[in-house]
């Protein structure tokens, strides 16, 4: 006999997807063994059945057949009762949906079959933003120099560079390794994806890997000094509308605070290494935020939602 959860599941199922009502010899036949064979028993075990489905606000429709199989009660569940009503998206709803996508970088099939169930794909519109989790090549070499706490090397910006990975780091769907730069003789952190070419480890060294604390302060909370992308820290200036100025005034600190404007606006200070996080905070206050300096790192963000656009 079949566990009670999984025959209701089972039942379930088998009602939702019928073109005609069953009856409960047909439906006992279709999910082979899963009710008592006993006639009473079987009736008894599937009104049991009928009223779990009840409780949780499943209905089973019934009708008595007439003709030749008069007596005969037939069962089914209505799929209106339990389908959304079509959802007709307009262009900029469904692109405003793929930005969405692309700001939560879900990598799996579940993601890609809600936004073309919304309409994603059938309603004609590309998905020109597009960004996952990455699964690289390079990370099981980082993986296993981290656990025997071998020296790496690579090429970063064109430069190489020699690094004691102390751990690696996922961070808005990117992958980071963080540790000693034997170049910079600093600590620094570089985005996997942003290494050119293989990364080579160097087994016949073994580093001393600072201890739990120091390695839990190494890790940057602020995910916009994640990153090597510049040489130091910049600071950004972003203009934050007057709604969301509270808001941001929590989260960076009354010290980050520039200017306070006479409509209630603020300018905000940021320091910043990865332009692409700084890109993602920004554009995560729509329309409430403008990113006011540096004026090059504005050109970029102004170009890349041109093409995006």
């Amino acid at each position: 006999m079949a566990d009670r959860v999984e025959r209701l599941t089972n039942l379930l199922a088998l009602l939702l997807e019928t073109r005609r009502p069953l009856t409960l010899h047909e439906i006992a036949s279709e999910l082979g063994g899963q009710y008592p064979d006993a006639g009473q028993a079987r009736r008894a075990a599937f009104e049991r059945d009928k009223a779990s489905l009840r409780d949780i606000g499943i209905i089973i429709s019934s009708e008595t057949f007439g003709g030749d199989r008069a007596g005969e009660m037939g069962y089914w569940i209505d799929r209106s009762g339990f389908e959304l009503p079509e959802i007709d998206l307009t262009e900029d709803e469904v692109r405003a949906l793929q930005v969405a996508l692309a700001a939560t970088r879900p990598d799996s099939a579940i993601g890609e079959e809600a936004l073309w169930k919304l309409g994603g794909a059938g309603g004609g519109v590309g998905g020109p933003v597009r960004m996952h989790l990455p699964e690289l090549p390079s990370l099981p070499v980082l993986r296993a120099a981290v656990a025997n706490r071998h020296p790496v090397q690579f090429v970063y910006a064109g430069m190489p560079r020699q690094l004691d990975p102390w751990g690696l780091l996922l961070r808005d769907g990117f992958w980071y390794v963080i540790g000693f730069d034997h170049d910079r003789n600093d600590r620094r952190t570089f985005r996997v994806d942003r290494c050119d070419g293989e990364i080579s480890v160097d087994s016949s060294v073994q580093f001393d890997r600072p201890d739990d604390g120091v390695l839990a302060g190494a890790l940057p909370t602020n995910p916009l000094l994640l990153g090597d992308e510049v040489p130091h820290e910049r600071e950004a200036l972003v203009h934050i509308a007057r709604r969301r100025a509270w808001l941001v005034e929590r989260e960076v600190g009354p010290e980050r605070i520039r200017d306070r404007r006479d409509d209630g606006s603020v300018v905000v200070a940021l320091p910043f290494t990865n332009e692409d996080a700084l890109r993602s905070w920004v554009l995560g206050f729509l329309d409430d935020a403008e990113l006011l300096e540096p004026s090059d790192v504005r050109q970029r963000l102004i170009e890349w939602l041109e093409s995006v656009a």
